[in-house]
């Protein structure tokens, strides 16, 4: 990482992830009333929406779009999104290893790509991904205990959340030795 910056002073950080939304709401703890039972709905539709994002770690912008599935095409398309809205940039990609990263039009894909340089997270580490706390936040202020009456209304919200936060964490200092920290994140 410290070579890609000393190299491109001006290149981008992103961590990308995946996530489903459902429109059955995940219920967490919630105060009522005492004497009324809060009414929770609960659809039948399992169905989701799925969304690719891509955090810029040192701006703490978002970068997300719904598509249809988990998939080496839908991460094809996302990485052209992502390319397309920050032109002529290098970027340091760091991911997961899910199949979807490593399909063969991905890898054929980035190879093509000289501004684009993957950085894989360690197997099992969730938590050392950015954007996986992004979407841990987007579901606690926005899809938890919710009362959107359609699902479309829902994913707008959750959307909307995304374009509009900024998602400003820090916990890589936790996994990084502290020598690396002040001339990566300074």
């Amino acid at each position: 990482m410290i070579d890609f910056l000393q190299a491109h002073p001006d290149g981008l950080i992103l961590a990308m992830d995946q996530m489903s939304l459902y429109f059955q709401a995940t219920l967490k703890r919630v105060w009522f009333p005492i004497g009324q039972t809060p009414i929770v709905r609960i659809s039948p539709n399992r169905d989701p929406v799925h969304y690719y994002g891509a955090l810029d770690r040192r701006t703490g912008q978002e970068l997300a779009l719904s598509l249809p599935a988990l998939s080496g095409e839908c991460t094809l398309h996302f990485l052209r999104h992502v390319l397309t809205c920050l032109p002529n940039r290098p970027i340091l990609l760091w991911l997961d290893r899910a199949p979807w990263h490593t399909a063969k039009e991905v890898k054929q894909f980035i190879a093509t790509q000289p501004c684009l340089n993957l950085l894989f997270f360690p197997p099992a580490c969730p938590d050392w991904n950015p954007q996986e706390h992004v979407w841990k936040q987007a579901r606690q202020d926005v899809s938890h205990n919710h009362t959107f009456p359609e699902f479309p209304t829902l994913c707008r919200a959750f959307s909307a959340f995304l374009d509009s936060t900024l998602f400003c964490f820090d916990w890589f200092r936790q996994y990084i030795p502290s020598v690396l920290c002040h001339s990566v994140f300074a």
